[in-house]
């Protein structure tokens, strides 16, 4: 039977969106010839839901929106995800589910397993999960129906499984032969890599052939990739999905042949049309059109500034420059002509007035005191003042600049150069934030060189450079990595790494100091496999001891 993959871009609660969408690609795969087409994990509702699906009225609209997705499709088989009621004794009241639509009807239900509750994941709290599952019997075969992290706990792939049943093992001992998985698999820099592998390693030791098909698109601070997949007994891929796009996929259940479309190879490509579209499905699912984006001159607003017209066309984003009384000649012009590069609306405001009304105001309240920080703090929430006054008069939203670099040590400041509706770049360190410039760059040469060749400065006091008060940045970001996404010691850090223990030190102190400021800042977009947001969750009073 020839069966189709229909990677599509889901809101989350948008019933009617997601339902024709899910038509629209049915009738075109049945025009095509193909006797099912999968959707993925929750397609009818949207991934994650989240606390939505404890609303009676979201899981009553997402099973009639169900039944009107197989009332149309009549003539195909339909797999999709969609949310079910629970009889349950863990409290849950919903099931994360996959449906069989056939013949106008839902005929079969299989439900999720495995829900985890790592990083970014929370499923047990709003999901039961499911006692058991049953194969599918469909077009010759016996269909193993998973639902993504039901595949992720094949013994001899992992070193160390999270649970304690493997719910596609037990599915092919059942006499399962082909094993179908509709998944919401967010993207990280190498998760394609690592996804294909873990599921050609169930395709070599079941001998049978794996379908996956994954969400694309972006919602709140996930990005899905799509790059859905079709691999034969032997674990190679033979059918496979665009990715960072909606996309149709057909392939052959019986012969094993399919399409392979074309994807986005290398790190810095994927990372970065993994930040376009996060940002465009974060604008435009929050009902917004415009973007603002205040330039500095630096290589850090240059890159999301790059992403934002690429995200929503360059007629949509307002590039404003904000000068204080440190700003030199050359960031000015270095932003001016970046928005020229870019095509986008470029407005100049200078912040000296207001920062010169400030200190008018607090001197009687300073008197006696140097200037310090505060001072410079001051500039850096005049600019985010002006950034938000832009934001309430034309109703677009603001995209922070800060890089994971500066989050991670909270080299930042809040309700200043923190302020916006989305932190695009939050999980980019400053390393990556150069090679993103180059691969932007080696496309079309838009960011001004200096932009990349100059010394990172806040530009807030004279002479200011970030290696002032911040190690060299490829110290640093090989001291988050350790530290963030692998919760290495200090000590091992150091030895690894081979960097002074005390400058190690340095850098956990300030991370783990700067936690109060990351719970306040913007939604970010990740991209690396432990991004800041709340797929990390530490206490903010808390002591930290080395």
């Amino acid at each position: 039977m020839k069966i189709a993959l229909g990677q599509i871009n889901p809101t989350v609660g948008d019933f009617s969106g997601n339902a024709a969408r899910i038509i629209a690609f049915s009738q075109c795969a049945q025009a095509a010839g193909a006797g099912l087409i999968l959707f993925p994990e929750l397609s009818v509702c949207g991934y994650p839901p989240r606390d939505l699906v404890e609303r009676t009225t979201f899981v009553t609209r997402n099973r009639e929106s169900a039944e009107r997705i197989a009332a149309a499709t009549k003539g195909i088989a339909v797999i999709c995800g969609m949310v079910t009621p629970a009889d349950s004794d863990t409290g849950k009241t919903v099931r994360n589910s996959a449906a069989l639509l056939q013949d106008g009807k839902i005929t079969f239900i299989q439900s999720k397993m495995l829900l985890p509750t790592y990083d970014v994941f929370d499923e047990m709290r709003n999901f039961a999960p499911a006692r058991s599952q049953q194969l599918l019997p469909f077009c010759g075969n016996q269909m193993a129906l998973t639902i993504c992290e039901d595949a992720w706990n094949d013994k001899q792939f992992w070193e160390r499984r999270l649970y304690p049943v493997d719910p596609v093992e037990s599915l092919i001992q059942a006499g399962g032969n082909f094993v179908l998985n509709i998944s919401a698999s967010p993207f990280w820099i190498g998760k394609r890599e690592f996804r294909r592998d873990m599921l050609a390693s169930i395709a070599r030791r079941h001998k049978v052939p794996v379908a996956l098909v994954n969400q694309v698109g972006g919602n709140d601070s996930l990005v899905f990739d799509g790059s859905s997949l079709v691999l034969d007994r032997e674990g190679n891929v033979i059918a496979q999905g665009k990715s960072f796009e909606e996309d149709l996929i057909y392939f052959d259940s019986r012969d094993l042949s399919g399409e392979l479309h074309d994807q986005i190879p290398g790190d810095e490509a994927s990372a970065y049309s993994a930040l376009v579209l996060g940002t465009r499905d974060y604008i435009r699912k929050c009902g917004f059109q415009k973007a603002i984006i205040g330039l500095s001159g630096g290589i850090d607003s240059a890159l999301t500034a790059v992403i934002a017209a690429d995200a929503v066309g360059p007629e949509n984003v307002i590039g404003v420059g904000m000068p204080g009384p440190y700003s030199s000649q050359g960031s000015i012009d270095d932003a001016r002509d970046l928005a020229r590069n870019l095509g986008i609306r470029f407005e100049l405001l200078s912040i000296n007035p207001a920062y010169e009304a400030y200190r008018q105001t607090l001197q009687p309240v300073f008197a006696g005191q140097k200037e310090d920080v505060t001072e410079e703090n001051i500039q850096s929430r005049a600019r985010g003042t002006l950034l938000m006054a832009l934001s309430n008069k034309f109703g677009a939203i603001v995209l922070s600049t800060g890089n994971k670099s500066e989050l991670g040590v909270g080299y930042c400041t809040l309700y200043g150069d923190m302020v916006g509706g989305l932190a695009v770049i939050s999980d980019v360190p400053k390393t990556l934030v150069y090679r993103l410039s180059e691969y932007v760059n080696s496309r079309r040469p838009v960011i001004p060189r200096a932009s990349i060749e100059k010394p990172p400065s806040a530009e807030l006091r004279p002479d200011q450079k970030d290696s002032d008060s911040l190690p060299p940045y490829d110290v640093l970001d090989a001291v988050l990595e350790d530290y963030v996404e692998d919760s290495h010691s200090a000590d091992r850090i150091a030895t690894d790494r081979g960097i002074d223990i005390e400058t190690v030190r340095r850098v956990i102190r300030m991370v783990d100091r700067a936690e109060y400021k990351r719970q306040q800042a913007a939604p970010g977009l990740k991209i690396s496999p432990k991004a800041f947001g709340y797929g990390r969750r530490f206490p903010i009073a808390a002591k930290s001891e080395l």
